[in-house]
């Protein structure tokens, strides 16, 4: 873990202790700077929960990145600088689907005084971290909730807006091998959302950006504005305009996005 390297990519300044403060302004400075994005799945290129590959990715190559690798990178960088850190793993959807969701996300449990909860990997989450505390989470005019389920799951619900409705998780460390088993079969397998969606998200001072398929949405609390993406060249500038990512080869996607919009919502008028 390179720190000055992250802290130069978050644009962080300033001391970091590990302490609230520290924690506060890093959540919020990872999320403004790199966005939330699923494209390399969408491009065919294998990625792992290793932090080390997610931080050559997410610092070095200046790219953003799904759970595993936002998560990941935030994690270790927590503890370079002196966080107790335990990664949780998380089951979104599990509320609908079950068990079998459990994996599929990476969330990060942050022991100071209280324990509080971190997540920079769910996209469209909170912009602050949380203490692990049942009961509602207002973070720059949005709502959120964190209900205890039974003493032993707890389930964060998202904003109204947001893509996935919510995720559960347990307090207990997360299996390394179940976060690699989950993150092979979300890239791979055909059912998978990530594997059938090109997704890309990130945090605004004032609004969220979300980039679904070629459809792009403005989101603030009580509205949400969207457009439809025209063309390869215009998606492709869009990821450079509005998400800071330069990926000319995003392309090459288009016409798979252009086939999944017209599958869920029919074809574009000429």
């Amino acid at each position: 873990m390179d720190l000055a390297a992250y802290f130069e990519r978050i644009g962080f300044q300033g001391e970091a202790r590990p302490d609230l403060a520290t924690l506060r302004a890093l959540h919020r400075a990872h999320l403004l700077a790199i966005p939330y994005e699923n494209l390399d799945v969408q491009l065919g290129r294998p990625l792992t929960p290793d932090p080390r590959a997610a931080f050559d990715k997410l610092v070095g190559r200046r790219r953003g990145g799904w759970c595993y690798e936002m998560n990941g990178v935030f994690g270790a960088a927590l503890e370079a600088i002196g966080f107790r850190v335990t990664r949780l793993a998380g089951g979104v959807m599990r509320e609908l689907i079950g068990d079998v969701q459990a994996g599929n996300h990476l969330v990060l449990l942050v022991h100071l005084d209280r324990p509080w909860i971190a997540d920079v990997g769910f996209g469209d989450g909170s912009l602050e971290p949380f203490p692990l505390a049942a009961g509602a989470i207002r973070a720059d005019g949005f709502d959120f909730r964190l209900a205890d389920l039974d003493g032993r799951w707890w389930r964060f619900h998202n904003h109204d807006q947001g893509g996935a409705k919510s995720y559960d998780f347990t307090l207990e460390p997360a299996a390394e091998d179940l976060l690699g088993a989950k993150c092979q079969w979300l890239q791979t397998a055909p059912e998978s959302v990530f594997v059938q969606n090109a997704l890309v998200q990130r945090w605004r001072p004032d609004h969220l950006l979300q980039l679904r398929g070629r459809v792009l949405r403005e989101v603030r609390p009580r509205r949400a504005d969207q457009r439809l993406i025209g063309s390869a060249d215009a998606y492709v500038a869009v990821l450079g305009e509005a998400f800071d990512l330069d990926l000319p080869e995003a392309a090459a996607l288009w016409p798979r996005i252009c086939a999944r919009h017209d599958e869920l919502f029919g074809p574009v008028p000429a």
